[in-house]
This record gives C-alpha cells, structure tokens and sequence, in this order.
C-alpha cells in the first residue's frame, strides 16, 4: 500500500523531538521552524548537533519530496556546518532551498537561523526513489 502523505516533520522520530511547523514560499523555497526545549540540549546548555541535524534533514527531505512530486526521497549526503550555539527558548528556523531537481536526484541547501543569526548551514542531495512502499 503506498502512503499518500510522506510529511515527515510531526511523525515517526520527529515527533519525538517537536516535530517541524513548515511551509511552502514558492516552488523551490521551504520553511520549517521549531523552538529548542531543555531535551535538545547538550551538556555544555546548548541546541544539541544532532538536533539541529535533524531539523536540516527532514526540512531538506520533505522539501525534496514535495518537489519531486511526492516520490519517496532518501538522503544519501548530508554535510553540516555548526556555525552558532542555539539556546533554550530560541525559535529556529530553517531557511530550505531546492538547489537543483534532476530525474533522480534532488540537491538541497539548508539555513538554520535564530533571532541573533545563522546557527548552521547544510546542504545535501537526495535520491527519488522509482517504487513508493
């Protein structure tokens, strides 16, 4: 049975950690947002790598489905850069840009901000994947 809706931002393991509040701007721009709570934190107080990594992910992977025509999309590169600490009660927002969309491939850049600035730049590719299950 092929899954009509493969959102991704509010089940399985986002839902977990928040999930995602997203929107589409136009056909190759995405935003998803989110606020750090004391479990996405680190021991030094601090927007866990892994959390933030998340946010890039499933931003960048539902964004790619969307424009892949809502083909089942994995990520197969994923290079992150931490550039600021993101703290307790910040709002996050990831700025998703579609790069590039070939047949089978999508390249994605990611731009996580908070109110002082960038707290992390991504960027990746996708593969579309032929057969949903």
């Amino acid at each position: 049975m092929v899954k009509e809706n493969m959102d991704e931002t509010n089940s399985g393991y986002a839902k977990h950690v928040g999930g995602l509040k997203g929107k589409k701007i136009d056909s190759a721009l995405f935003e998803y947002e989110t606020e750090v709570k004391e479990m996405h934190l680190n021991t030094a107080g601090m927007a866990h790598g892994g959390f933030l990594t998340f946010i890039a992910d499933t931003g960048m992977g539902n964004a790619a489905h969307q424009v892949a025509g809502n083909k089942r999309c994995v990520t197969i590169s994923l290079e992150m850069k931490f550039i600021s600490a993101g703290k307790l009660g910040d709002k996050l927002i990831a700025k998703v840009k579609v790069q590039k969309k070939t047949n089978t491939l999508v390249f994605l850049t990611c731009e996580i901000i908070n109110s002082q600035g960038v707290v992390a730049v991504t960027s990746g590719v996708w593969k579309i994947l032929k057969v949903d299950k």
